[in-house]
């Protein structure tokens, strides 16, 4: 991988960590609980309580990927950053530029079924 192709990745990584970040802020402000005692009807009680959960969950994969993606920028310089795990051989650099996190190459990861 050239240094071009590393810095190309790397402002990926920044884009869409910054993107996340933001995501990230924006579900925090929306993860309040609804309140058991207060006025509202069943059904419209039991929507919110659905809808927090959906809220909840976005960001715990948002925060997955956020931290994978901090990690993947601190590998990028190391030598071993964009050889799959499985074959070894390189990750082509339009998947990275996909999946910047990506440990496996496509091949590997549908062999593996992941």
């Amino acid at each position: 991988m050239t240094i071009t192709e590393k810095q190309e990745l790397k402002n990926i990584i920044e884009s869409q960590m910054a993107t996340l970040s933001k995501e990230l802020a924006y579900l925090q402000t929306q993860l309040k609980p609804v309140d058991k005692e207060c006025s509202l009807d069943n059904v419209y009680h039991a929507g919110r309580h659905q809808e927090q959960n959906i809220i909840f969950h976005r960001f715990q994969e948002y925060t997955k990927r956020y931290n994978k993606l901090m990690a993947t920028l601190n590998k990028v310089e190391r030598e071993d950053y964009g050889v799959c795990k499985e074959c070894e051989e390189n990750i082509s650099i339009e998947r990275l530029k996909l999946i910047p996190e990506s440990e496996y190459c496509i091949d590997c990861m549908n062999e593996l079924g992941l």
